[in-house]
C-alpha cells in the first residue's frame, strides 16, 4: 500500500510540473487527446443539464457555490468561511455543505466541530470549526442540502463547499476561485489543470451569475474579477486551537530567530511557507500531499517546535506523544465588499435579510 501511495505521489508531483506552466509540455501534447475526450464529454453532460435531459435539484432556499475550474486547492475553503461570515453580517443565517473529502461513507450527516476528520472530511471540518454554521456533508450535494434545511429551518441560504461541476444541485450564484497558478497552461485534464474551459474575458462569455475571486496579489487569468485579502492572523499551540482559544496576535514575536519546521498538506504548500517567511519565521519546510492522513508523523521525534495549517491541524490528535511542540497558523480571508454585493445581486430578492 506505501508504495502504491509513493507512486501516486511521484504521478502527482509529475503532473504538477507539466500542468503549471505557462507553455506545453511534450508530455502535455501526448496527452492531448485524452483531453479532447475529456472535454466532450464534459461538454455533453453540462448540455444535457441545459436542456433539462439530466435531473437539476433545487434547493428551498438559494444556493452559492464556491468552486474551481482547476483541480486542486485555490483556497475554496478560507472563501467559505469568509463568504459564511460576510453573509451573516448582512443579516442571513447560512449552512454550509460539501461532498467531505476522503469519506467513505456516502449517506448525509452532520460535521459537528470535534468530528473525526476521516469520517467527515478535512475541509468541511474547519468550515465547522471556524464558521459556526450548520455544516453537513454527502456524496451527493442535493441530499446534503435537504438534510441540512430539514435539521435547521432557520438556515435561509446555503454555500456549497467545491461542487462548481457537480451541475445536479441547482444555483444562483458562483464563486469561481483562483489562486497565483491561475489556469497553469490552460488546457483541460489529463494534459492540463482544467476541469472545464477557461470563458472567454469578453463581456457575455462568463455566466451571468458567476464572479472571480482571486485568492492572489493580482489576477491570474484574463476574467475579471476581485482580490481577496488573505493573511496569517494568529500561532497557538495545537491544544489551544483545539480548545477554540482566542488569537494572539503578538504569538509571532515570541520566535525570534528561532528555526521551525513548517509542514503543510495541502494543494500549494509553497504558498503557506512563503506566508510564513512574510511574518518573519525561520522555517524548513516539509511540503506534504494534499490532504496528507497525519497517521503517522512525517517529522522526526526530536523536532522541537512545528508549525502546520489549520486544514492539517483538524486530523492531528490534541496532544501528541513526544516533546515537539505544534504550532497552527491560522489563515484570515477577507473578501472585498464589491464581490459580496456582485454575488447577492443574483439571488432572489430577499424579504428580510437586512442588517
Amino acid at each position: 500500500m506505501r508504495g502504491t501511495a509513493r507512486w501516486t505521489e511521484r504521478l502527482e508531483a509529475a503532473l504538477g510540473r507539466m500542468w503549471w506552466q505557462p507553455r506545453h509540455t511534450l508530455g502535455a501534447w501526448l496527452l492531448l487527446p485524452l483531453s479532447a475526450v475529456f472535454g466532450a464529454l464534459s461538454a455533453a453532460r453540462r448540455l444535457g443539464y441545459r436542456r433539462g435531459w439530466l435531473r437539476t435539484h433545487r434547493a428551498g432556499v438559494p444556493v452559492i457555490v464556491v468552486g474551481n475550474l482547476v483541480v486542486g486547492g485555490a483556497g475554496k475553503t478560507p472563501t467559505v468561511i469568509a463568504l459564511v461570515h460576510a453573509l451573516q453580517r448582512r443579516g442571513w443565517h447560512p449552512g454550509v455543505i460539501s461532498r467531505g473529502h476522503g469519506r467513505d461513507e456516502g449517506r448525509a450527516r452532520a460535521v459537528q466541530p470535534q468530528s473525526p476528520a476521516a469520517q467527515v472530511g478535512d475541509e468541511a471540518l474547519l468550515i465547522s470549526r471556524r464558521g459556526g454554521v450548520p455544516v453537513w456533508v454527502a456524496r451527493k450535494r442535493p441530499q446534503a442540502a435537504d438534510a441540512l434545511c430539514t435539521a435547521h429551518p432557520e438556515v435561509d441560504i446555503l454555500v456549497a463547499d467545491d461542487g462548481l461541476q457537480h451541475l445536479a444541485l441547482s444555483r444562483d450564484a458562483e464563486v469561481v476561485v483562483f489562486d497565483e497558478r491561475g489556469a497553469g497552461n490552460g488546457w483541460l485534464l489529463p494534459a492540463g489543470p482544467l476541469r472545464q474551459p477557461l470563458p472567454s474575458p469578453k463581456p457575455g462569455h462568463m455566466p451571468a451569475h458567476s464572479v472571480v475571486l482571486y485568492n492572489a496579489p493580482r489576477p491570474s487569468t484574463p476574467l475579471p474579477g476581485f482580490l481577496a485579502d488573505r493573511t496569517l492572523g494568529s500561532l497557538l499551540p495545537l491544544a489551544s486551537w483545539w480548545q477554540g482559544s482566542p488569537a494572539d496576535p503578538q504569538a509571532w514575536q515570541r520566535f525570534g530567530g528561532r528555526e521551525l519546521l513548517a509542514a503543510a498538506g495541502i494543494a500549494a504548500p509553497q504558498r503557506f511557507f512563503s506566508m510564513l517567511r512574510e511574518r518573519g519565521l525561520h522555517i524548513r519546510t516539509l511540503p506534504l500531499p494534499d490532504h496528507f492522513d497525519f497517521a503517522t508523523l512525517p517529522w522526526d521525534a526530536d523536532e522541537a517546535d512545528v508549525v502546520v495549517t489549520e486544514k492539517d491541524a483538524v486530523k492531528l490528535p490534541r496532544v501528541l506523544r513526544g516533546d515537539t511542540r505544534v504550532w497552527v497558523a491560522t489563515l484570515d480571508c477577507v473578501l472585498p465588499d464589491e464581490l459580496v454585493t456582485a454575488v447577492l445581486s443574483q439571488l432572489p430578492a430577499p424579504s428580510a435579510h437586512e442588517s
